[in-house]
């Protein structure tokens, strides 16, 4: 997808974070833009800011509350949007959520209700959307994480849902070529928005050491990063040099990387007096 003018976009979690700064660069594009979220109050401040990016009076805005965990309701929502907004073109996958604790503190509650929110939501909203877009084509964007590649302490229920979406988008790409709609993962690093400082109340001490010399991005330098890998139709885009450089050596040279981990979390369980 080179040109995003006049193009119908559809972005859950759209409220914040990645998901409105990809919702505003797509407004700026000339697209025409619905996102959906679980809270009003956020979903109609988010919307104006989208709108005030637009680029020509055409430009149609909406947004719909839905929780992407629950099937019954992305079913009647998905299906109420197309009636008012029309088939997406666009399909951006982005509601998410992350509560880092280490494995035994992850109660059967906290694993179900990231899977449902992370994973279970992109196959709720694609079921319900791929039989519209089959039609005419389209392009489908899954948000992953760079946790989707690489497994990291404190992070054993949120690494297992984005494992799951890089699988999913990459078996999902293969079967929808022959309909014209193309898929891609979106695997970005740590990024300043709400959610990552909700992670940060969670977070173990190991996780914080893995993770702190990277550079924090911010939202609209991932979404820019992810239209230009639209318009690549690249299968995993990955905004940051690190994170690029990560997914290599994970391929090449994947127990090197086990042990920088490894020799990062044992520094830090020394400094507790941890054997």
């Amino acid at each position: 997808m080179k040109d995003f003018n006049d193009k119908v976009a559809y972005i859950t979690g759209g409220s914040s974070g990645i998901g409105l700064a990809t919702a505003k660069a797509l407004s700026t594009e000339g697209a025409h833009v619905i996102i959906f979220a679980r809270k009003k109050d956020r979903l109609e401040h988010a919307l104006e800011e989208i709108k005030s990016k637009r680029i020509s009076s055409s430009q149609r805005f909406s947004c719909m509350t839905m929780d992407v965990s629950n099937w019954e309701e992305v079913r009647k929502v998905m299906s109420k949007a197309v009636a008012q907004f029309g088939v997406p073109d666009v399909l951006i996958n982005c509601a998410g959520r992350a509560y880092p604790r280490v494995f035994e503190e992850i109660n059967y509650e906290q694993f179900d209700e990231t899977m449902k929110i992370n994973f279970h939501g992109i196959w709720h909203t694609t079921s319900a959307l791929v039989p519209y877009m089959k039609e005419h084509g389209g392009y489908i964007v899954n948000v992953s994480s760079i946790a989707g590649f690489i497994g990291l302490f404190g992070y054993t229920d949120y690494s297992a849902s984005k494992f799951a979406i890089i699988g999913f988008s990459e078996a999902l790409r293969s079967e929808l070529k022959r309909y014209g709609i193309t898929v891609s993962v979106l695997c970005p690093p740590d990024t300043d928005t709400p959610g990552f400082h909700e992670e940060n109340k969670t977070k173990p001490e190991e996780t914080k050491a893995i993770s702190g010399s990277a550079k924090l991005m911010q939202p609209d330098e991932v979404a820019r990063a992810l239209l230009a890998g639209m318009r690549k139709e690249a299968r995993h885009i990955i905004p940051s040099f690190d994170g690029k450089l990560i997914f290599l050596l994970k391929r090449l040279l994947p127990g090197l990387v086990e042990f920088v981990m490894d020799s990062t979390i044992k520094k830090v369980q020394a400094k507790r007096g941890e054997k």
